[in-house]
C-alpha cells in the first residue's frame, strides 16, 4: 500500500538536547521514504535562535564557525563558538552570529546545578567581544534555549559595565543577586559597541517583567522554586529600572520600555540587557528565515511536516511549528506536527493552521532513553503517519445518512 508521489516539505525545529533541526528533517525523510520511495522531499531545517543557529546560518550563508573558549552558565569554561558571515568579496560589513545557547544554554547546565538565580550570561558578552576582535561590525545574537535568568547582567559585565550594590561591591553572578543592584557604571564598556550594529533575534512574546514576565513563565523550567521565581521577578524589575536610569541614556535607548517591550524577556532577559546598549530587538523569524524562501517552498508542497520536542500551550507563542503552520495555512497547504511529547494546550495549535499532530514515543520510557532514540522514533512515527494517509486514500466516500 503506497501513496502516489507527493511533494512534501519537511520543515522542523531541532529537538532540545537531542537532535539538530537538520537531523530531525533527515529522520522524518527516512520514515516518509519507507512508504513513498519516490516522494519529492524538500528538507528545510529551521532554527529559532537557540541550539544550532550559528552553524545553520554559517552553512546557509557560506560562513564559518570560529571556536572560542568562554565562561559557561555555571561559571566553568566551555568550548563555544560564533559564526562569521560575509567579508572578502561579499558586500556589506562582516557579520557575526552569536548563539547564546552555545555558551549559556540550558544544555550546558548540569541537572543538579539548574538554579537560574546563579547562572550567568557572562559568556555571551565574551563571544560578542571575540566577534568584535574578529572584525565583525554587525552582530546578530540568537536567543533561545537559555539556562539563565540574569537579564543579560553577566553579558554587560563581560562587555565592561560595572554592576554594583549600595556598598559599591560588584554583584555576584546570576539573577538571584539583581534585587541588590544599585548602580551601573558604563564607563568601562567596550567602545566598539558604539560603532557596531547589534541585532537580537528573539521571540517577541517574551517580555521581561509583569504577569507574563520571563521569570514567571520560564523560571520553573530552568529549576526555580516558587520562592525563587518571585526573587528573580523582583530582581528583573530592579534591573530594568537601573538600566533605564544608568545605561540606556548613553546609547539612546530610552524610548524602549525595558520592562514590557516585545523581546525584552528573551533568553532570561538577555534581550533587555542588550537593548540597553543599543541593540535592536527583532522578531526572530523575520531575521533567521531571511534567504530561505520559506513561503514559496511551503506553497509548492502538497503537504508539510514540521516537528518540535514538546507540543503544548507555549507552541503557539512563537515556536517553529506555529510559524510554519501559519505560513502554510496562508498557502492552503495541510500541516502535520510530530512531537516528542504532547502537553496541556497542544490543541491550541489547530487555530494557527495545524491539521494534525502526533507524539513520536511508542511507549513510556525514561527521558534519557527517549533522547537517545529520538531519531529512530521520528522515522518510525513518520512512517506510521504516511501509512495512515495511504489507508485514507483507499477509503471510499461515506454515503450520507438517509433522512
Amino acid at each position: 500500500m503506497t501513496l502516489r508521489p507527493h511533494r512534501i516539505a519537511i520543515a522542523p525545529s531541532g529537538f532540545k538536547e537531542s537532535l539538530s533541526a537538520a537531523r530531525v528533517a533527515e529522520a522524518i525523510a527516512t520514515g516518509v521514504r519507507r512508504v513513498i520511495p519516490d516522494a519529492d522531499l524538500d528538507l528545510i531545517p529551521l532554527v529559532d535562535g537557540g541550539e544550532g543557529t550559528a552553524e545553520a546560518l554559517a552553512l546557509a550563508g557560506g560562513g564559518r564557525l570560529v571556536p572560542v573558549t568562554a565562561t559557561g552558565p555555571v561559571g566553568d569554561p566551555v568550548a563555544s563558538h560564533f559564526a562569521l558571515l560575509g567579508g572578502g568579496t561579499t558586500p556589506g560589513p562582516l557579520t557575526a552570529v552569536v548563539e547564546m545557547a552555545a555558551v549559556a544554554g540550558l544544555a550546558l547546565v548540569p541537572p543538579d546545578r539548574r538554579h537560574p538565580g546563579a547562572t550567568t550570561t557572562y559568556g555571551v558578552g565574551e563571544l560578542i567581544r571575540a566577534a568584535l576582535d574578529a572584525g565583525a561590525r554587525r552582530i546578530l545574537v540568537g536567543c533561545g534555549d537559555s539556562g539563565t535568568s540574569d537579564g543579560g547582567a553577566g553579558a554587560l559585565q563581560a562587555l565592561g559595565a560595572r554592576l554594583t550594590d549600595r556598598h559599591g561591591r560588584e554583584l555576584r553572578p546570576g539573577g538571584g543577586a539583581l534585587h541588590e543592584l544599585e548602580h551601573i557604571d558604563p564607563s568601562g564598556l567596550d567602545p566598539r559597541l558604539a560603532d557596531a550594529e547589534l541585532l537580537v533575534a528573539c521571540n517577541p512574546y517574551n517580555v521581561l517583567c509583569g504577569k507574563r514576565g520571563v521569570a514567571r513563565v520560564f523560571g520553573p523550567q530552568k529549576g526555580a522554586t516558587p520562592a525563587e521565581v518571585e526573587l528573580l521577578s523582583a530582581g528583573l524589575e530592579r534591573l530594568a529600572a537601573v538600566l533605564t536610569r544608568d545605561l540606556a541614556p548613553a546609547f539612546g535607548a530610552t524610548a524602549l520600555d525595558l520592562r514590557t517591550a516585545p523581546g525584552t524577556g528573551a533568553s532570561g532577559g538577555l534581550g533587555a540587557g542588550l537593548a540597553s546598549v543599543g541593540a535592536r530587538l527583532l522578531p526572530r523569524y523575520d531575521v533567521l528565515l531571511d534567504g530561505l524562501d520559506l513561503d514559496a517552498r511551503l506553497a509548492r508542497a502538497d503537504f508539510v511536516i514540521t516537528a518540535e520536542g514538546a507540543l503544548d500551550h507555549q507552541t503557539v507563542r512563537g515556536k517553529i511549528p506555529a510559524e510554519v503552520a501559519r505560513r502554510a495555512q496562508a498557502a492552503g497547504v495541510p500541516v502535520l506536527v510530530l512531537a516528542g511529547t504532547i502537553g496541556p494546550g497542544a490543541q491550541d495549535v489547530r487555530a494557527v493552521g495545524v491539521d494534525a499532530y502526533s507524539a513520536i514515543l511508542p511507549a513510556p520510557m525514561t527521558l534519557v532513553e527517549a533522547i537517545g532514540r529520538s531519531g529512530e522514533f521520528l522515522a518510525d512515527a513518520s512512517e506510521r503517519a504516511m501509512r495512515i494517509m495511504a489507508l485514507g486514500t483507499r477509503l471510499a466516500p461515506v454515503a450520507p445518512l438517509a433522512a
